[in-house]
């Protein structure tokens, strides 16, 4: 999980000072040494961690803090806010050329997942923004990159535009004139990438940036590599010239540097970022909500973003009103499990509880075996019985056991879950759980969770 480790070492710092009625200038330098240490083992870099610790030093030791009732708070809301700062303050927006196509044009070096995330980025902009997105194949050197992106792109039926081994510049300039013709209004250029930067590969973007103006450049980098990934992000923005930043892998990344460094080294902002393999993690980047990660206060509006989404509106009343009304049925609650496995592992919905230790759950995910099983059972079920499940008798269940190839035992296990979900729904819905399941400001309700 990301920043799994810099969480850890920041809550236990606070903690100290939590125990604390008053602060006094020691106990807040204490802190800062701690706070120091923990950024420095999330792989930041030393100049961003110093100047960071300075900021925050200098502000906590303000009168209005050390006088405050509640001086631990108010060095953590400091923390917070300067965190903020540091990710970039707000998301920054992809931006949408006026006169149709909008160019981005994808920079970074070999396996940072550039095809990929091109990909998973036409995906997003399609499905909401309304954007019609066409995939370019700029990358002639590497073996199977083309097969690579088109692979993609139907899977997530995105046209793709190819040349082959033509030159570079050629493909791009063809691929606006196809656009043009085609009705495409996102084009995606995935250019070539090295091990290393070199000459020739900044000569090439160079050539394609020139005959092509992209809307926006957008560099890839792999999170996972840390510092290297500062390092190669201000080589290209000192090169080329970036606008942006796609940030991949983030959720395989327990210590967090470079999302904390990129935005402090290279001045541009972080505007996506990979949070999982699958074809439709990828999210726009918050510095707000992200800092509130790291700090472990949880990120309630993505998890409502991510409930939203996975949630249809009219079902999400149908449910809200069969939860208020106490009739859940059997059916209703395969369908509960599907939507909240698309809505990704249960340790990282957690992380975003305020409160949860998502660390406990760790791995902790909805099994597509134990989902298949459960399918398969309630589908062997007549409506009926779905809808009554206390009619099943011993005779029902060993019929119902022989037509989904599973056993009795599987079946009261699935009853007894099933009851303990209506009896936790039951205790919601006394109390103020009916204004969440309506939503929030005619949004869909979180009653999936």
């Amino acid at each position: 999980m990301a920043f799994e480790s810099l969480t850890e070492k920041l809550s236990a710092a606070f903690k100290k000072l939590r125990g604390k009625g008053r602060l006094k200038e020691a106990d807040i330098k204490e802190a800062m040494r701690e706070v120091r240490l923990a950024l420095l083992e999330a792989d930041v870099g030393y100049k961003v961690v110093r100047d960071f610790v300075k900021t925050v030093s200098e502000r906590s030791l303000g009168a209005n803090v050390l006088e405050s009732l509640t001086p631990a708070q108010m060095v953590i809301k400091i923390v917070n806010e300067e965190l903020c700062t540091l990710m970039g303050g707000a998301n920054a927006k992809i931006t949408i050329s006026p006169k149709p196509p909008t160019i981005i044009m994808l920079i970074g070096l070999q396996g940072s997942g550039k095809t990929t995330n091109g990909a998973k980025l036409a995906a997003y902009m399609r499905k909401y923004h309304s954007k019609r997105p066409l995939l370019v194949a700029c990358d002639i050197y590497r073996p199977a990159a083309i097969l690579q992106l088109q692979t993609v792109g139907k899977q997530l039926n995105v046209p793709v535009f190819e040349m082959g081994t033509a030159n570079p510049v050629d493909i791009a300039k063809a691929a606006v004139a196809h656009a043009n013709k085609n009705g495409n209004d996102f084009l995606i250029l995935d250019t070539a990438g090295r091990l290393h930067i070199d000459d020739q590969l900044i000569d090439e973007l160079k050539a394609i940036k020139a005959k092509v103006p992209p809307t926006e450049i957008l560099l890839v980098v792999d999170a996972m590599t840390g510092q290297d990934a500062v390092n190669a992000a201000s080589s290209f923005n000192e090169a080329i010239g970036i606008d942006g930043v796609i940030l991949t892998k983030l959720d395989g990344d327990a210590r967090g540097g470079a999302a904390l460094s990129v935005r402090a080294v290279t001045g541009k902002p972080i505007k996506f970022a990979g949070i999982g393999e699958k074809l439709d993690q990828i999210e726009p980047f918050h510095p707000d909500r992200m800092a509130s990660r790291i700090l472990g206060m949880g990120d309630v509006l993505t998890l409502i973003e991510k409930a939203e989404q996975a949630f249809d509106e009219k079902k999400a009343q149908e449910m809200a009103e069969k939860l208020i009304k106490n009739k859940f049925t059997l059916t209703d609650y395969f369908e509960q499990l599907a939507q909240l496995k698309s809505m990704g592992g249960i340790s990282d919905l957690a992380g975003m509880i305020p409160g949860i230790d998502a660390k406990a759950l760790a791995g902790a995910s909805i099994d597509n075996a134990v989902l298949s099983k459960t399918e398969a059972i309630i589908l062997s079920m007549t409506p009926y019985e779905r809808d009554n499940p206390s009619v099943l008798n011993s005779s029902r269940k060993k019929r119902i056991a022989a037509g989904s190839g599973t056993s009795v035992v599987d079946i009261n296990r699935l009853l007894k879950q099933f009851e303990a979900m209506q009896t936790m729904t039951r205790q919601m819905t006394k109390g103020r759980m009916p204004a969440m399941l309506g939503g929030r400001r005619g949004k869909k309700g979180m009653f999936g969770m």
